[in-house]
């Protein structure tokens, strides 16, 4: 079993998690993942009228279903993460490569109600989980791959700021793609 011991965590991780942290700021992350799901299907509603779900802005970059079916991705590791974190002692949490796993889901072609479904099902489940966790359980401690020791508090506020981050890009998305 690893226990995280050679781990390096690399100045452009650190500062992604500052960037995260930054974005939740002082709100709640339980309330400010809550307000997702609206905010996401406002956009995705946006993008579908204007006909812009599938364009990508640039080669290499994501469509707005694309980042909707990265949102789902990550809740998905996330909903893992948590529960290894709140099941198992310092639980070793792999690292996942975001493009391989959005290039074999194929969320291009995806059906956007299927993503926003099943992402909101595993986001109901993830904040139920949060809300009936103690202070105890919040501060159990798994090992990150890629970011060193994260608590289930720590990934958490961590899937608030990705939340933020991504709702931004889809923003700078829809600004690219939608018709003048």
């Amino acid at each position: 079993m690893n226990t995280g011991s050679d781990v390096v965590v690399t100045p452009e991780w650190a500062a992604y998690r500052r960037e995260l942290f930054d974005l939740v700021g002082g709100d709640d992350p339980a309330e400010a993942q809550a307000s997702t799901p609206a905010a996401l299907r406002e956009r995705v509603a946006t993008a579908s009228g204007a006909g812009v779900l599938r364009i990508r802005p640039a080669e290499g970059e994501w469509s707005v279903v694309e980042l909707v079916g990265h949102m789902f991705d990550a809740e998905v590791y996330s909903s893992a993460r948590y529960r290894w974190v709140l099941g198992h002692d310092r639980p070793w949490l792999d690292g996942y490569d975001q493009d391989a796993v959005a290039a074999v889901s194929g969320h291009l072609d995806a059906d956007p109600e299927i993503l926003l479904a099943a992402w909101a099902g595993l986001r109901r489940a993830n904040l139920d989980l949060w809300a009936r966790s103690t202070p105890d359980q919040r501060r159990r401690e798994g090992v990150h791959a890629e970011c060193g020791a994260s608590t289930y508090e720590v990934l958490f506020v961590e899937m608030a700021g990705h939340d933020r981050e991504t709702l931004a890009q889809i923003d700078r998305t829809l600004e690219a793609v939608l018709p003048a």
